[in-house]
């Protein structure tokens, strides 16, 4: 795969993004800005529509906090901003459902542009 290669598919990019989340402190940041941006969708649905100016900033906040303090790397966001918002949702139902740490196991992460 060249450098300027990127992934066809959310699957093959979704073991890249876990090993971009490979702390578990940045996986319970990324949970608890999941949860609160859930949470601020709804509030904005059912209290006030004001509320919604928060989900960007409980969701990204936490999350970005993760990345550049803990992991010291670029959130996925930047490059693939649709498919970093889904797996950050997949990786939230994962964690509830305790299915992540067996798919982080058993998933081996290509990086576009790097031999295995």
């Amino acid at each position: 795969m060249s450098k300027n290669e990127r992934y066809q598919s959310f699957w093959d990019f979704f073991p890249f993004y876990l090993s971009e989340h490979a702390d578990p402190t940045n996986r319970v940041l990324h949970f608890i800005g999941t949860t609160l941006a859930v949470s601020c969708v709804v509030a904005g649905i059912v209290i006030s529509p004001w509320i919604l100016i928060a989900v960007p900033f409980c969701g990204y906040g936490w999350a970005w906090v993760g990345h550049f303090i803990i992991e010291k790397n670029r959130p996925a966001t930047f490059t693939y901003p649709v498919w970093s918002l889904m797996g950050d949702f997949v990786m939230f139902g994962m964690a509830i459902t305790g299915r992540l740490s067996g798919y982080i196991e058993s998933h081996p992460v290509t990086v576009p542009g790097e031999s295995r």
